[in-house]
């Protein structure tokens, strides 16, 4: 497998699905090697990881509208939809294309909604599933942030998949992230899973931007009664618990699956509903956090032991 794409593939041409099939996986490392040092992304300023230890939690609708957000801010912001197991962004983005290959085996991201996007979502179209061992995982996920040409970015979002597997560790070794959202819901069973992640983030030497409760309540929209389906206030507790910022709580809304589903994610109407004001409002609280982190980083680089 090369070193820049997995795959050899003419300039110009498009990204098949059919590719991946001839994909060769790398060699593993060898026993006791030390993986090398993280590497920042010329020309990114900020890498913020959204991750959450149980799958259906909202996480990659909330990194999209996070990523919206924060490009209706005025920021220049990228989208790597590292989910490989579930890759979701191009659906909730509206995006059916095929990043072209650049003459020096560089890869041009889509672009939707003033984002830069990459998906693997965009190489394996459709409901054939990616079975991928280790290896071949770190190599994508390398290779997205290594050879995608993302120019520069204020923000690069990254949605993970849940848990705390292969990919999180993939990215953790190969640039340093600025920080890590945990997204939970606030049921207790969610909250369990959200714990490990956190955990996992700080044995990794991430910095916690901090928690953010999804589908924290419903209001009904015939009579305006609130129902705390998955009761409420556990990500808030959680955090306080852990020491960890909380970025706020948005409510479970027909709409914002709607809007998700439809391809055009809720925030692009602006924060005039209470969804959207709620992912507006964790959006600064993001920024705010982010920047904190990085004025307290110094020079600072992430070391995996």
């Amino acid at each position: 497998m090369g070193d820049i794409w997995p795959f050899e593939v003419a300039a110009g041409a498009s990204v098949s699905s059919s590719i991946i099939e001839t994909m060769s996986s790398p060699l593993p490392p060898r026993p006791g090697q030390q993986p090398p040092s993280p590497q920042p992304l010329p020309g990114v300023g900020a890498i913020i990881a959204v991750g959450s230890g149980k799958g259906g939690v909202g996480k990659t609708t909330l990194a999209v509208n996070l990523a919206i957000v924060l490009s209706k801010l005025g920021h220049k912001v990228g989208l790597l939809d590292a989910d490989v197991y579930g890759p979701n962004v191009p659906l909730m983005l509206g995006l059916n294309a095929q990043p072209k290959v650049l003459g020096d085996n560089r890869i041009e991201p889509l672009e939707a909604h003033g984002l830069k996007v990459i998906s693997v979502g965009f190489l394996n179209p459709g409901d054939k599933p990616l079975i991928w061992r280790g290896p071949m995982l770190h190599s994508i996920i390398k290779q997205f942030l290594g050879s995608v040409v993302w120019g520069e970015l204020d923000y690069l979002v990254v949605d993970l998949p849940p848990g705390t597997g292969d990919v999180a560790l993939s990215l953790i070794q190969t640039v340093p992230l600025t920080g890590a959202i945990v997204v939970s819901t606030p049921s207790d069973v969610a909250l369990q899973d959200a714990r490990k992640a956190i955990e996992m983030f700080r044995q990794m030497k991430v910095d916690l931007v901090g928690m953010v409760e999804n589908m924290s309540y419903f209001v009904c929209p015939h009579c305006n009664h609130q129902t705390d389906i998955f009761s409420r206030g556990g990500a808030e507790k959680t955090a306080q618990q852990f020491g960890v910022s909380y970025l706020g709580e948005v409510q479970l809304d027909p709409d914002i699956r709607k809007a998700s589903d439809s391809g055009r994610p809720t925030v692009l109407a602006g924060e005039g509903s209470p969804s959207g004001k709620s992912l507006f409002n964790f959006t600064r609280k993001v920024v705010t956090r982010v920047d904190e982190i990085k004025a307290n980083a110094g020079e600072s680089v992430i070391q995996i032991q």
